[in-house]
């Protein structure tokens, strides 16, 4: 599948701002399943932008620096990515979960995707010992990795109400695992708290989700969002596997990856320092148009 997606993130402000520094994690990383096409990013009313390293994770990262005086900063990023991915299908013969927590301990791969590095908590994702417990259910060690993996992503999806009203961007998951609802970024770090306490190496993966009308509706122009999901690693055979626990499926066709990191601080879209006084307002849309 063909896709044309258009990221635009508006920032208003309530007094001119002198200066701004900021990263970009906007341009799709190259991912197994998925090729970046073209790609633009433009920024209104202008600025200085050029390439940065990633701290961590694996993100295509852009520092923007604006010093003109502005009210307001619009940033669009412009991309088309085919995505040519199957869905996994659990085997007899898959690794257990033991042997893959065996196997990420004694792993020598030192890259940004090692499993090694998705093994321990991170500054967003304690290993809480309730969450331990709750996904201990469906993580038995002797059973395989993606039947274990896509049963706890569904059982989070039937057991967690999605509601935007239930968290803010900066709740820790055990905060969303006591209210029983939250979004997206709360249901992958409610499961990935769950993988790395029983020792498995699990990211968290940010990114865009085509999403379907309604029968006999048309689709809304900038009605999209991001989306957040799980990658488990299933051994080097199967490598990192995505599952979507807010809609208790495996990530397919229908996701396309932006970054990978350890918690959502790794790989926020947009993140910086903005010298100004007085509030200011974001308004994002994002659309994931299909090409076919």
């Amino acid at each position: 599948m063909r896709y044309a997606i258009k990221h635009i993130t508006r920032f208003d402000y309530a007094a001119p701002v002198g200066f701004a520094r900021c990263n970009l994690r906007l341009r799709p990383i190259l991912w197994s399943g998925q090729d970046l096409i073209d790609y633009d990013l433009s920024i209104e009313p202008g600025g200085r932008t050029f390439p940065a390293r990633a701290e961590a994770g694996l993100a295509n990262v852009t520092r923007l620096v604006v010093e003109s005086p502005a009210r307001s900063l619009t940033i669009t990023s412009s991309a088309t990515v085919v995505v040519n991915r199957p869905i996994p299908v659990p085997s007899p013969s898959d690794p257990t979960l033991r042997e893959v927590a065996a196997l990420a301990r004694t792993s020598r791969d030192m890259g940004p995707a090692s499993p090694a590095a998705y093994l321990f908590a991170s500054p967003r994702i304690a290993l809480d010992p309730v969450i331990r417990d709750w996904c201990a259910l469906d993580l038995d060690p002797d059973r395989g990795a993606l039947e274990a993996a896509i049963a706890l992503a569904r059982r989070i999806q039937h057991d967690f109400a999605f509601d935007p009203s239930a968290t803010l961007v900066d709740t820790p998951p055990r905060e969303a695992f006591d209210a029983r609802g939250g979004v997206c970024q709360d249901f992958a770090q409610i499961m990935i708290t769950g993988l790395r306490a029983a020792g498995l190496p699990a990211a968290y993966c940010s990114g865009y989700l085509r999403t379907l009308p309604p029968p006999g509706q048309e689709r809304l122009v900038g009605a999209d969002a991001t989306h957040a999901w799980v990658l488990l690693w299933c051994g080097p055979d199967h490598g990192w596997v995505g599952v979507d626990p807010t809609n208790g499926i495996w990530m397919a066709e229908d996701h396309v990856v932006m970054a990978i990191g350890r918690d959502y601080a790794d790989i926020a879209p947009i993140d910086g320092v903005v010298l100004g006084s007085g509030a200011q307002k974001m308004h994002v849309s994002v659309d994931v148009e299909p090409l076919g």
